[in-house]
């Protein structure tokens, strides 16, 4: 098929490339004019596994193109997808503006029948709201709006869209289902679902997995916190509980609260959209007013360790992206640890493979950026895991306490063994699990 891609963000780029990789024609689209003449240039603008090798393949076998001309795009095309920011408002309702923008635009540009794709996390009703969008200009018989909501996991998203668990796609239109149905057929082949419904509950049915997501990993944060009081340990716990085939293994683990561009904003829609409809959702309440104070733990734990005197402090931090194998520092934790630790008057040292220039547009020269883990920890006080990178994991440990000024630890993602840090001789503080007070004078 010829297909359109409106939007070049992780969500747009992926979907593109990978629907270019099954041999669909794939025009992707973005007005963001040197961003546009970077990929056609052969680079990628984000960092995610296994999409350069693809992305290099369909573009010079000619099946992945790029422009900031949206009329010339869609010309030809017969489905379009809008994978288009939907950022939180104030209030915490998502904006619409830059998808109805586009679907205003498309009214005046489409003359033939096109199935328009909602790709873009949206609040219930938008399928409605770009088909009314549409029709102000368009004849109804000139399209169908279909609601087909994206899964990908960032780190993992190539795999996510090429194997996907299921694919959920929302339409009334039977025209359109066939489409749709015919275009995903090459992803599912090992049979893995098709899911048809109405318009309204794919849209639903994306918050719901989100914020049900993120209410397992800030019930674990919960859990974790109290494990620390009574003495427990949230690793056993989290194994005790996972083993219930009722609860299951993922996302089970604590750590220093979730980020990124989906989880954040969609409960925050999900809680808006409630309210809107007059229903007290209390569990989403709880969960981002939870998520807000466990994003702050771990420099509470640091300023607590030096007595509240962190001036003049330096702090090394692994990990500044909001997950690892990626470079999306959106809502990133460590992005409130370091302004609470700036703010406290310490420094920081940062080391991130991926996200550091993400987090260098940010606060510029106020932190200093380190070419590799190690540099981070030269004259620290203590270091802070912020990000669980594999290349965190399995550390020298005796050059990190030659390196460090003590051999303090705040680890925000429980990356190691108590009784290999007692061993080793280190302080260190973990999420839901017991200190290892090993002798460190605290000036």
């Amino acid at each position: 098929m010829n297909i359109t891609v409106v939007g070049t963000g992780y969500v747009g780029l992926v979907t593109g490339t990978c629907f270019a990789e099954t041999g669909n024609q794939v025009v992707c689209v973005d007005i963001d004019e040197n961003k546009v003449n970077k990929m056609l240039n052969g680079e990628v603008p984000i960092y995610e596994p296994g999409l350069e090798l693809l992305f290099e393949r369909n573009t010079k076998q000619g099946r992945l193109d790029f422009t900031t001309n949206l009329k010339e795009a869609v010309k030809d095309a017969e489905v379009i997808f809008l994978a288009l920011p939907t950022p939180p408002g104030e209030d915490g309702s998502a904006d619409l503006s830059y998808i109805l923008g586009v679907a205003n635009d498309l009214s005046f540009m489409i003359e033939d029948y096109k199935v328009i794709v909602d790709k873009s996390t949206v609040p219930v009703g938008t399928a409605e709201k770009v088909h009314e969008a549409l029709a102000k200009n368009l004849d109804e018989s000139m399209f169908d709006v279909v609601s087909n909501p994206e899964f990908l996991r960032e780190g993992v998203a190539v795999d996510d869209f090429l194997k996907p668990d299921r694919v959920v796609i929302g339409t009334s239109s039977e025209k359109a289902a066939k489409t749709m149905k015919q275009l995903y057929a090459p992803f599912v082949r090992q049979g893995n679902p098709v899911i048809f419904m109405d318009e309204r509950s794919a849209e639903m049915t994306k918050y719901a997995a989100n914020s049900y997501l993120a209410t397992r990993i800030t019930f674990m944060n919960e859990i974790a916190n109290l494990c620390e009081k009574v003495g427990a340990n949230v690793d056993m716990v989290r194994r005790g509980m996972g083993s219930d085939t009722r609860i299951g293994k993922r996302f089970l683990f604590p750590g220093v609260g979730y980020g990124g561009s989906c989880f954040p904003k969609d409960v925050q829609a999900l809680a808006k959209t409630a309210e809107e409809n007059q229903y007290d959702f209390s569990i989403l309440k709880s969960v981002m007013s939870v998520n807000n104070k466990q994003k702050h733990i771990l420099s509470q734990k640091i300023s607590k360790h030096f007595k509240g005197n962190l001036n003049g402090k330096t702090i090394a931090m692994w990990g500044l992206a909001f997950k690892p194998n990626t470079d999306d520092i959106r809502e990133a934790p460590a992005l409130y640890i370091i302004n609470d630790l700036l703010e406290a008057g310490a420094k920081v040292k940062a080391f991130d493979p991926e996200a550091m220039e993400n987090v260098k547009a940010i606060f510029g020269d106020k932190i200093t950026f380190v070419k590799d883990q190690y540099e981070a920890l030269i004259d620290a006080n203590a270091l802070a895991i912020v990000t669980e990178w594999s290349v965190f994991r399995t550390p020298s440990f005796n050059v990190m306490k030659e390196l460090l000024q003590e051999p303090v630890i705040f680890d925000g993602r429980n990356l190691y063994e108590l009784d290999n840090m007692k061993d080793k001789g280190f302080y260190y503080e973990s999420i839901g699990r017991n200190k290892i007070n090993s002798k460190v004078t605290v000036d």
